[in-house]
């Protein structure tokens, strides 16, 4: 490694069990004839002075040489025939920037029209169905398998929620529905819970980690747990 560094070098080498420490400090030729001399050639920390440390042996504590060099660096002087690299510019950094290429787009707050931006992107803005379309598509799919579970009270009609929470997330791309939608669109077949018996039937499954709760102002919606949607009969 000697032959490949040239000028100041520091060499370390500890051994704290044995309470063995050497330090040499010199010419990078001279350091490594005292190694070749000590047969250190393969051991210890080889450090050219002024720049980053090499190690030659992994099994050395090479957190504590650190925690040396750093406390000794201030105390360097370089020799006259160190070699130092001038400062250069930074290169491959690209073409100076151009404020006048970024565009520059000026509206009132509350101005910016996001349907009619989305539209130009392409994007389609899914339908928000009502209690009587929501009931439509109830109607259009076959009787579910009910519901089974040790926690499971009504096994129809949570069969029935988890069909009707599947529509509104597939088929519209909602999270939740408000608990007066769910009621209107689907209160037959939950059986004929409405109004506060509902709330709390829902408040249940949501307790048992079924459904999620959405608060939204005065009003409070419900919506499916992952797991809980694609979770089998």
């Amino acid at each position: 490694m000697s032959g490949e560094i040239r000028g100041p070098v520091r060499f370390l080498f500890r051994l704290p069990d044995e309470n063995i420490d050497i330090r040499l400090e010199g010419d990078a030729e001279w350091v490594g004839n005292i190694r070749e001399e000590l047969g250190l050639s393969d051991a210890g920390w080889l450090q050219p002075l002024a720049a980053n440390a090499v190690s030659l042996n992994r099994s050395s504590d090479a957190k504590e040489l650190d925690d040396e060099v750093d406390e000794s660096e201030e105390d360097l002087q370089l020799d006259d025939d160190t070699e130092i690299l001038p400062d250069s510019e930074p290169i491959d950094m690209g073409p100076p920037p151009d404020p006048g290429r970024i565009p520059v787009v000026r509206r009132p707050i509350g101005s910016l029209d996001v349907h009619a931006e989305m539209a130009k992107l392409g994007i389609e803005i899914p339908d928000k169905p009502n209690a009587q379309q929501l009931a439509m598509d109830l109607e259009g799919i076959e009787e579910p398998l009910p519901a089974q579970g040790p926690l499971v009270s009504d096994p129809m009609a949570e069969a029935w929620l988890r069909e009707l929470m599947r529509i509104v997330v597939r088929k519209y791309g909602l999270s939740a529905l408000a608990l007066e939608t769910i009621e209107k669109s689907s209160s037959s077949l939950l059986g004929d819970r409405a109004g506060m018996e509902l709330d709390l039937w829902l408040e249940n499954l949501f307790r048992q980690g079924k459904l999620v709760k959405v608060h939204g102002g005065d009003r409070t919606g419900y919506g499916p747990n992952p797991k809980w949607l694609d979770s089998r009969m």
